[in-house]
């Protein structure tokens, strides 16, 4: 490394950027040039190219000088030789003039043009796909919608038929039975969907996440002793969190009641539900664990647990776990399903605990 380019490195160990640049308008224009391109700043890169850029205009003007001196008197007393000098320094000087000041100007105005197409396309084109995933979704949701409804409406209308043409059969009390338990399906199927469909007000305040769990589980108790159902209680922590209460707790029935069908669906000699709380080691988490040792879930069915309508039980509207993950989202949480068939099924939630929601000024 040359003299000059040592004293620009020690200037630079000594953490002087403004003593550094000083020197660097003191060095040969040559220096920096020679220099490695790594041991460049950004502030010198910058006084390089601008000192490149001003060597090149005071040539330029040079040549502009030396081809007037050349050319004027050319065309003052030898006219025609005079006009071949005009000629070729216009063309030979022009040509430079326009490359430096006219090209980058060009170059930059090109390039921006450029990119601004390129993006207005990019932003079309994934717009056009926004819109064509929103609209096969759109149908897919009301087929779904149709299928949900229209099934049990046409098994109650025709048992009402039935009941109108056989005014005397034994069995009316049975087909009026089944026609309003199809019927409430139809009502349970639309208020589960208006709820999934509109904004709910959250109210949100300090919940402490055992007190959720404990007032869920009460409401199973009855339910869990006829079925023989053990379910198990651990909670490590209270579990603070900030979010709606009742919101929460809304998502904890939901869970346990589909461990606690499936556990009566099938065939387990120990049916047991474990409800399990804690936090992570930073007590930045609050987690919650509801699992079950029913028959577990298909690979099919866990692809497509949580998409709305899907339900792969008889008298299920495919709303309830669309719910929970909207319920858990708004609540900046995440939901987790772990399911192997024949060993269970365990759902993972997690939230922001209410020290780490108050720090990141999670309202």
């Amino acid at each position: 490394m040359t003299g000059g380019a040592s004293r620009v490195a020690t200037g630079r160990r000594t953490g002087g950027d403004d003593q550094r640049t000083e020197e660097l308008r003191d060095e040969p224009g040559d220096t920096l040039a020679e220099m490695d391109e790594s041991l460049l700043t950004e502030d010198e890169r910058t006084w390089r190219d601008a000192r490149r850029r001003a060597d090149q205009k005071v040539a330029l003007s040079r040549e502009l000088a030396k081809a007037g001196v050349i050319t004027v008197p050319l065309l003052l007393f030898v006219f025609p030789a005079g006009l071949v000098a005009f000629i070729y320094f216009g063309l030979k000087l022009g040509r430079r003039a326009f490359r430096l000041f006219y090209e980058p100007q060009l170059r930059e105005r090109f390039l921006q043009e450029e990119v601004d197409r390129r993006v207005r396309t990019n932003v079309s084109t994934e717009r056009r796909n926004l819109e064509g995933e929103h609209h096969r979704s759109l149908e897919q949701l009301s087929a779904s919608i149709a299928h949900e409804i229209r099934n049990p409406i046409t098994a109650a209308k025709s048992l009402v038929q039935q009941m109108g043409e056989d005014a005397g059969d034994v069995d009316q009390e049975e087909y009026a039975r089944v026609a309003v338990a199809e019927l409430e399906r139809v009502e349970r199927s639309i208020s589960h969907l208006l709820r999934f469909a509109r904004e709910e007000d959250t109210r949100v305040e300090g919940v402490a996440m055992e007190d959720v769990l404990e007032s869920a589980l009460e409401t199973f108790r009855d339910r869990a002793e006829r079925s023989g159902i053990a379910v198990v209680r651990r909670f490590d922590a209270a579990g603070e969190v900030r979010g709606d209460a009742e919101q929460l707790r809304r998502v904890v029935i939901n869970l346990v009641t589909n461990a606690i069908d499936a556990l009566e669906e099938g065939d387990v000699a120990e049916p047991e539900v474990r409800v399990s709380m804690g936090e992570n080691l930073a007590g930045s988490e609050v987690w919650v664990r509801i699992a079950d040792n029913a028959r577990g879930i298909d690979d099919e069915t866990r692809e497509r647990i949580f998409d709305p309508f899907y339900t792969s039980r008889e008298n299920g509207t495919g709303l309830g776990l669309a719910l929970c993950r909207k319920i858990v989202d708004a609540h900046q949480g995440t939901i987790e399903l772990d399911s192997t068939p024949g060993e269970g099924t365990e759902f993972l939630l997690t939230f922001p605990s209410e020290a780490r929601a108050r720090t990141e000024g999670v309202s």
